[in-house]
């Protein structure tokens, strides 16, 4: 068996293992299976794994038994260690009617703030579990996608035409059958989100979106204001399509977009960027930021020198004077580029316009 074949998340999958007479070999993820006692009892479960798994006392007693481990779930935590599946903007964002300190994301951040410097192993342990999770579940939902990456900065306004360039880049990439796979924050990252969001409705939602999102143009001062603009665009134009958000708790000022359809959310920041920019197989966009979309263009450009990844994937800059003048990364680029694979991969643009085209040609 692959890896997957032995993985069951959700009470159906186990309802449909437990019907063939045996759990043998299974690893069974953040599954409640208090109402599944009499098919643990009857159930062969050696060498089954349980991962979080609530099950009652006899229950948890026999499986121990017949040779399974058994990882209990760890109480008073805002986040679940164990989890099979990424998280969604509505688990994220639950409670935002109260505010957004009352929600599952800012409770996790404020966990983070609490725990990271108190040298506690047993913190460190759930964090990196809850990454490995993730990824694990990144690697299933991604796999067969033509993924592309779209970087920028978070300081992007809603308001701005950059935003609505970035957002119909979104929508255009969508459209043409791609994976739109961004850092998962504001600014630049949720405009090519929304757009991918919005890549199934009418041309006309996007500027009605656009208008709606304004009332809110950015997370300061108020993450809760700005959070409800997006879910007033999400309730106008329900079940939009699905696009990929890879946000940190490391950047906590920095809440996560709710227009990804799927979020995977890192407490380790090294191990998200990592993640993001190797998914990213059909290309990276990089549009105009800071220290951090800096960060990201060598952290795409390393594995394309080595190619310590296969083939070199696609690297798009967006916007001439921000790349050559403002932070002049693109000589650098070229400089690295020269003579390797990666030369004719890698490419200069004036404008998200022309971006499917160069990506086109490369790809």
């Amino acid at each position: 068996m692959v890896n997957a074949d032995i993985e069951i998340e959700t009470l159906a999958e186990f309802d449909q293992v437990v019907a063939r007479g045996s759990l043998s070999g299974y690893r069974i993820q953040s599954v409640n299976l208090l109402e599944r006692t009499f098919a643990l009892l009857s159930a062969d479960t050696s060498a089954a794994v349980f991962l979080g798994c609530a099950m009652e006392p006899d229950a948890s007693v026999k499986v121990r038994a017949d040779g399974a481990l058994v990882f209990p779930p760890v109480p008073d935590l805002p986040f679940n260690p164990y989890r099979g599946l990424l998280y969604t903007p509505e688990e994220l964002f639950a409670g935002l009617p109260a505010g957004y300190e009352a929600t599952p994301d800012a409770q996790a951040y404020a966990w983070i703030q609490e725990t990271k410097a108190d040298g506690d192993v047993f913190s460190s342990m759930l964090r990196s579990i809850h990454d490995d999770a993730i990824s694990d579940a990144l690697d299933e939902h991604l796999a067969g996608a033509r993924v592309v990456g779209v970087m920028g900065g978070h300081a992007m306004s809603r308001g701005g035409t950059e935003y609505r360039g970035a957002a119909e880049l979104g929508r255009v990439l969508a459209r043409s059958g791609l994976t739109v796979a961004t850092g998962g924050g504001p600014g630049a990252m949720e405009a090519a989100n929304l757009g991918a969001y919005l890549a199934p409705a009418p041309d006309e939602a996007l500027p009605e979106a656009l208008e709606l999102l304004a009332k809110a143009p950015s997370f300061a001062p108020s993450v809760s204001d700005w959070a409800r603009a997006a879910f007033a665009v999400r309730d106008r134009w329900p079940g939009g399509g699905d696009s990929v958000g890879i946000p940190t708790w490391f950047y906590g000022h920095e809440p996560p977009n709710a227009f990804a359809g799927h979020i995977g959310k890192y407490f380790a920041n090294a191990t998200r960027e990592d993640g993001l920019l190797a998914r990213s197989t059909a290309g990276v966009v990089f549009l105009p930021g800071a220290a951090g979309t800096v960060q990201e263009v060598f952290d795409s450009a390393t594995p394309n020198y080595y190619a310590s990844r296969g083939e070199p994937a696609p690297m798009i800059l967006v916007d001439r004077a921000h790349w050559t003048e403002h932070l002049p990364a693109w000589p650098l680029l070229q400089a690295l580029a020269r003579g390797r694979a990666m030369e004719s991969r890698i490419a200069l643009v004036d404008s998200v316009d022309e971006v499917p085209d160069a990506l086109a040609s490369m790809s």
